[in-house]
């Protein structure tokens, strides 16, 4: 494990998540589940899966779309990696390859295995920042709206629990300046609320 918090604490689930193999046949740079969990964790970050870089390092969001997410949520480096606030659980654990217009959707073996059971282990997230598609389906489902756009944009509908979100990817640069809303608009509250949650953490 690179830079940073690491997560791991005396609890066999996490350990048994770590060493899944569950999908590994179909994972091109092989099994790798990589993500962050810590009973103290107060924000959980639900994405879609890691991506090459992330497999290569073990560390999520050290890359250019870490570093437009910690902008978005309002947070330092030492923040984000060096607290236990920060709890990180991708739909799928492992990186899936690349397909034609991207990166592979997360393997669908994964969520069902490790997501409640992994959450159950975080008695005190107060928000969960759904980024992405795939992790806007697994926990809105139906009451998405027609697209991730409209999703997003309804994002009062789905708090305090949930705050949907775009990737932050650099591949999301046209769609930010299509969408200037998000940034304007949405990032400012969500930049509060995680405000509130972090002074809230830092003071128990």
């Amino acid at each position: 494990m690179a830079k940073g918090y690491t997560p791991n604490f005396a609890h066999p689930l996490p350990e048994r998540a770590r060493d899944c193999t569950v999908c590994s046949e179909h994972l091109p740079l092989g099994p790798n589940p990589i993500f962050r969990i810590h009973p103290e964790v107060r924000i959980v970050l639900i994405s879609q899966a890691p991506g090459r870089l992330a497999h290569l390092s073990s560390v999520a969001w050290d890359d250019p779309s870490g570093r437009r997410l910690r902008e978005w949520l309002g947070v330092t480096d030492a923040e984000f990696f060096g607290t236990p606030t920060f709890g990180i659980l991708p739909i799928g654990f492992c990186y899936p390859g690349k397909g034609k217009g991207g990166d592979l959707p997360p393997r669908p073996e994964c969520a069902p295995l490790w997501q409640n059971p992994l959450l159950a282990l975080m008695p005190k997230i107060e928000l969960r920042v759904l980024i992405g598609s795939y992790a806007q389906a697994h926990y809105l489902g139906d009451r998405r709206k027609k697209n991730l756009t409209e999703t997003v944009r309804n994002y009062r509908e789905y708090l305090p629990h949930y705050f949907p979100i775009p990737h932050p990817s650099p591949r999301n640069g046209i769609y930010l300046r299509r969408n200037a809303w998000f940034e304007e608009e949405n990032v400012p509250h969500l930049q509060e609320i995680v405000a509130t949650i972090v002074r809230k953490s830092a003071g128990d």
